[in-house]
């Protein structure tokens, strides 16, 4: 079952966390999430390595926006910190931002219960659009869980301080400690 925004505001400061919050942000099931000034994009934009740390460029997204282009893979961040608790938060691009044919997430809108940190942004568009930081981009909207679940508790991503790159090629590095 999907929360209501009401249910999304009685739940604020205690399974959902949403800093800052602001009430005009709050939908009939969901809250938009606003896009920060902090981008990255890789240095290498023909060939991505899933065993290797793939380095990346910083870049602030000026008041006066800027322009996206389509083949690019750009990985922004939300302005608002969530921390979710006993629910399964769920990312999706706002239609009005879909409309123009500005990607919000490729395949990872998808939260685990636990989660908490900013999310990352894989923006993607089928023609040049020029974005603006702190536009309202996407927006959260929470699952109900039922049965025993484990909260998320992965050093990747988890309680992360900015936009994050894919850390895929830690899933090939060797365990020590495994057998």
């Amino acid at each position: 079952m999907i929360l209501s925004g009401k249910e999304i505001e009685n739940r604020l400061g205690k399974d959902i966390i949403i800093n800052p919050y602001n009430p005009k942000q709050l939908n009939p099931n969901s809250y938009n999430l606003k896009l920060h000034n902090e981008m990255l994009v890789y240095d290498d934009e023909h060939i991505l390595d899933m065993k290797k740390e793939n380095k990346c460029n910083r870049i602030i997204i000026p008041n006066e926006g800027m322009v996206l282009w389509p083949g690019r893979l750009y990985l922004a961040r939300t302005v608002e910190y969530t921390k979710t608790n006993n629910l399964v938060p769920m990312l999706e691009g706002r239609s009005s931002v879909g409309r123009l044919g500005l990607y919000i997430h490729v395949t990872a809108g998808f939260g685990d219960v636990g989660f908490k940190g900013y999310w990352t942004l894989e923006l993607q568009c089928v023609q040049p659009i020029k974005i603006y930081p702190n536009t309202e981009i996407c927006q959260i909207y929470y699952h109900t869980i039922l049965g025993e679940y484990e909260a998320y508790k992965s050093g990747k991503y988890q309680d992360n301080k900015g936009v994050q790159p894919s850390l895929m090629y830690k899933d090939f590095e060797v365990k020590l400690y495994e057998s």
